[in-house]
């Protein structure tokens, strides 16, 4: 009886695990608040992840804040499946001279990445493609801010193996696609 209990208590929590998608790139931006000293709270200047494995979103997020007493102005927070990994303070010298230090307006910010990498995933050059994984940046450009959409895909000789097949670039304030320079032949 007490094992019977103990599985049916067990059930919805394996189900709910299988089910979960991880929360997204703004909700971990949102938890990351936590991590960070008050001077740097919403003051998200970079996201990105690695490249996706098992799926396509990725489990691996960096959230980057800016902090205005570190030596590099900023502040990086690593997730792994939605739980704080490390806090960092990382060379960023290259980006101090570009877009890329600067603080998102995040009330504009309409996108978000499980919105990007379906607007991504369903391109028409990509219907017929077995995707494997994908990589996202939430990026500044001239035009404001844009998810960047690495994609991955499994190669036609059934190795296992897979192609980089190109990336989507997404407007994060309205979801219309930027630039589109996919290369299905690839997986060939």
């Amino acid at each position: 009886m007490k094992v019977k209990l103990l599985f049916l208590a067990t059930v919805p929590f394996i189900v709910s695990q299988a089910a979960w998608a991880g929360p997204t790139a703004f909700q971990l931006a949102k938890m990351g608040d936590k991590y960070v000293g008050e001077q740097s709270k919403d003051r998200v200047v970079q996201i990105r992840s690695e490249r996706s494995v098992g799926s396509l979103t990725p489990d691996i997020w960096y959230v980057v804040y800016y902090d205005p007493d570190a030596t590099f102005k900023s502040v990086q927070v690593k997730f792994g499946a939605g739980r704080e990994m490390s806090v960092t303070h990382p060379w960023r010298v290259l980006e101090m001279a570009s877009n890329a230090h600067k603080i998102f307006n995040t009330a504009g910010l309409k996108v978000d990445s499980d919105k990007a990498l379906s607007i991504a995933t369903s391109q028409p050059l990509l219907k017929d493609l077995k995707l494997k994984s994908t990589q996202l940046f939430l990026m500044h450009t001239d035009l404001g801010p844009e998810w960047k959409v690495q994609l991955w895909a499994a190669k036609l000789d059934n190795s296992g193996t897979q192609a980089d097949i190109g990336v989507v670039v997404i407007s994060a304030t309205d979801g219309s696609v930027v630039q589109s320079d996919l290369h299905p032949e690839h997986v060939q």
